[in-house]
């Protein structure tokens, strides 16, 4: 049996450009990109060549990209480098207000309650049922002391979209830094940040076809933040530590793959996207049917969270695994039991709704017999799991 992977939104398969464009630094130019010598400089050469085709694809200067661990690293230091910088100012009487969103990565979540740990006032955005911020409440949230506004692009559960562009408008008016997770929707998405209303965006490389354990913070020029590691003067005293050469090499050229297949990569995503939902549709009965949940348009095209009322996500990802189907939950594991989405229930969605939802994300590879064939499977296993319920009642 043939296992087909979809789960492209945990992680992607490294392609194989990528993984040749890294050998050279992963055997013969191991160079410490800051060492004087020969070797040194010829890990510099690839890794300045590196930020330079990244900045090239995002239409930003090459100076406004810090290479980090991955897209955690990335969230962490926006938020608490705007903390630590508002903080140590010493202009302020208090320590400030942050506005965030109730279906935020944990990357950001999490960091937002350490800052209230902290001190810091947190306003935690709700949804409506499709995942989505309102403009107008987030308006009337900002207050005297807020000065940094943290809101992810497409959600990393359900692929929702926010309103980045008239959010990011809104924030300048006011005079607020805005911050964008960006990991989900780079290689999808047209991001020009030069005409974008952002001051800071996080990327992930193993999201896109690169390697695990690279990411990147865009932060404009004009942003002052404080560091969170120290140590050395790499990334321009912004991020201290030996640049993963390979890595970021590799993630350059990932970045040169998915801009030239930019138009061709969305459209085929969509197409992949309405045949799996066409298919799962006509092999379920109307009896057994599925709830598409998130942003029926406003949404990337190749994240596909579906419930299955009546069902247990658990049961489901396991009877999935063993059908062949890599596919996930997206919400974390907790003593050995998933617990239900708190994405999902920030949209207001009905417990059973809730404890029947699976993620299935599309990716580079995924052919149409591969998306059809999962489709059915899934339906297979579906209607295999309900008339087992039906026979023990």
């Amino acid at each position: 049996m043939k296992r087909i992977y979809m789960d492209h939104a945990a992680t992607s398969p490294l392609r194989p450009e990528v993984l040749e464009a890294m050998q050279p630094y992963l055997t013969d130019a191991y160079g410490n990109p800051s060492s004087l010598h020969a070797y040194g400089r010829e890990a510099r050469v690839a890794l300045d060549s590196a930020r330079h085709v990244i900045a090239s694809c995002l239409n930003c200067d090459p100076r406004e990209l810090v290479f980090t661990s991955g897209g955690t690293e990335s969230d962490n230091t926006a938020l608490f480098g705007a903390a630590w910088q508002r903080w140590s100012s010493g202009r302020n009487a208090s320590p400030g207000h942050i506005i965030t969103t109730s279906v935020e990565h944990h990357a950001v979540i999490h960091a937002c309650q350490r800052l209230e740990e902290l001190g810091f006032d947190v306003t935690y955005l709700p949804v409506d049922e499709y995942g989505r911020i309102s403009l107008e409440e987030f308006a009337a949230a900002i207050r005297a002391d807020t000065f940094l506004v943290s809101v992810i692009y497409g959600n990393n559960e359900v692929g929702t979209l926010q309103p980045i562009a008239e959010l990011g408008q809104i924030a300048r008016e006011r005079g607020l830094l805005v911050h964008v997770d960006s990991v989900q929707a780079l290689g999808v998405l047209d991001l020009d940040l030069r005409s974008l209303p952002v001051d800071m965006m996080s990327f992930s490389a193993h999201k896109i076809g690169g390697p695990k354990g690279v990411g990147l913070l865009y932060s404009r020029s004009s942003v002052k933040w404080t560091p969170l590691l120290y140590g050395g003067s790499q990334e321009r005293n912004l991020r201290a530590g030996t640049e993963n050469v390979a890595g970021i090499a590799g993630f350059a050229e990932a970045m040169k793959l998915v801009k030239r297949e930019a138009g061709d990569r969305r459209n085929r995503l969509w197409e992949l996207r309405h045949l799996f939902l066409d298919t799962l549709a006509s092999e379920l009965p109307a009896a057994d049917t599925f709830l598409l949940n998130g942003h029926p348009t406003e949404t990337l095209p190749q994240i596909i969270n579906v419930s299955f009322p009546g069902l247990s996500t658990d049961t489901l990802l396991m009877n999935l695994d063993l059908s062949g189907i890599a596919a996930s939950s997206g919400s974390a594991c907790s003593a050995g039991s998933l617990e239900p989405s708190h994405v999902l229930k920030a949209m207001g969605l009905s417990e059973e709704r809730l404890r029947s939802a699976v993620r299935l994300s599309l990716g580079h590879g995924l052919t149409e017999e591969d998306v059809r064939e999962a489709a059915i499977r899934v339906a297979k296993v579906v209607l295999q799991m309900k008339e087992r319920i039906r026979q023990v009642r």
